[in-house]
């Protein structure tokens, strides 16, 4: 992926590690346009950031469709689509009143991707330089026993992207996955633990390595290799114990 000169959807970008990275690629030399629900807090972030936004609520189907329509006919040249828009939330699996909190995590984490996938790829595949960027997790490879819906979404995310890649193999269309680890962003919606990855630090080694490795499959910063390679070095059972001893 080219990191200029783009034209950039990026879904969930109104906070987090979505907001810094339509940031950080606008001020590269690339046109984004950013979505999520509520949309004053899009309106603050045009007027403050100059960044476009438009609501979209990724568990709708026909608010995927109405965007779709807004993007491509407002912005023709749209040649990347990020599906950065995600919950985290805590379970108590003992209580089957759990299941709602899953069912909305996968309505959001999961089917929203796809949705936004099944809706874009035919569009971008008429682009010689089109990208779909999907954001898993490290989670996604050992899980933090707290979040298992926002876990598996996340290790569901990792596997649909690798089928995606070999599908369109035969294709111009570049797919990348990138994966975060432990970000001090909200998505938790409590107090960042001050271990975890400062926000724009993520960003610009994330940046860097797009930078630098234009072809690359997956993003991944040097802190998320911990849970990444886990299971591939033998660390998995050392790694889980200690994820989950820390909470």
């Amino acid at each position: 992926m080219k990191t200029t000169g783009n034209t950039i959807f990026l879904t969930g970008g109104t906070s987090g590690i979505g907001l810094e990275l339509a940031r950080r690629f606008r001020d590269l030399g690339n046109t984004v346009i950013i979505s999520g629900r509520r949309k004053d807090l899009l309106d603050q972030i045009a007027a403050s950031d100059g960044i476009e936004g438009i609501a979209l609520d990724v568990a709708d189907p026909d608010s995927i469709a109405a965007a779709f329509d807004t993007v491509t006919t407002q912005h023709p040249d749209l040649n990347v689509v990020i599906t950065m828009a995600g919950i985290m939330q805590v379970e108590d699996l003992h209580d089957p009143a759990h299941l709602a909190t899953s069912e909305e995590t996968i309505g959001i984490n999961l089917l929203g991707t796809i949705r936004t996938i099944a809706a874009f790829t035919p569009y971008l595949l008429t682009k010689p330089d089109g990208v779909i960027m999907t954001v898993s997790s490290g989670l996604a490879f050992v899980p933090l026993v707290l979040t298992p819906t926002y876990n598996a979404t996340k290790a569901a995310i990792h596997s649909y992207t690798q089928s995606l890649r070999i599908q369109l193999a035969d294709t111009s269309l570049q797919v990348i996955e990138l994966v975060p680890p432990a970000v001090q962003t909200g998505l938790l919606g409590d107090t960042p633990d001050p271990e975890w990855m400062p926000l724009d630090e993520f960003i610009d080694e994330s940046v860097s390595l797009l930078e630098q490795q234009p072809d690359a499959d997956e993003i991944l910063v040097d802190r998320v290799r911990f849970l990444r390679d886990a299971e591939r070095e033998n660390r998995y059972d050392q790694v889980i114990g200690v994820l989950n001893s820390v909470r």
